[in-house]
């Protein structure tokens, strides 16, 4: 059985897809995981003619609060430098395995996915591009 941490993040993480798929992303993986880490999604964006443009590498960060206390940066600020150091590592490990061609345009977005504990509704800020190296 599942923990209720755990299955908070799991309901964070499929808001997450859902999310991406309505801004026309292609969900290629979901909890891929690799040696030292995990990503999340792995999404990508096609050209109009099905060309793979870019792959999009997602972390999502689930939140719980009431109301305007749900504080988005508090959650983004948890993606810390050691974090992001591993997910630059995982991505460059996945387009690797993968054999993605090494001119295929990435990124690594975070997703903070919000829901209200009083009224259950979520909310989802897209951080584009948050981390880099």
């Amino acid at each position: 059985m599942l923990s209720q941490k755990r299955q908070f993040g799991d309901a964070g993480e499929e808001a997450g897809v859902k999310f991406l798929k309505q801004k026309g992303y292609a969900i290629l993986e979901r909890n891929f995981l690799l040696r030292g880490g995990e990503l999340d999604i792995v999404a990508a964006r096609r050209s109009f003619l099905g060309k793979l443009r870019e792959i999009i590498f997602v972390e999502v960060k689930s939140i719980e609060g009431e109301g305007s206390a749900l504080d988005f940066s508090l959650a983004a600020r948890n993606v810390h430098f050691s974090k992001q150091q591993r997910l630059i590592r995982a991505a460059k490990t996945y387009l690797l395995q993968k054999k993605i061609p090494p001119e295929t345009p990435w990124r690594i977005d975070v997703l903070v996915v919000a829901r209200d504990s009083r009224s259950g509704s979520i909310k989802i800020e897209h951080l584009e591009n948050a981390v880099w190296g």
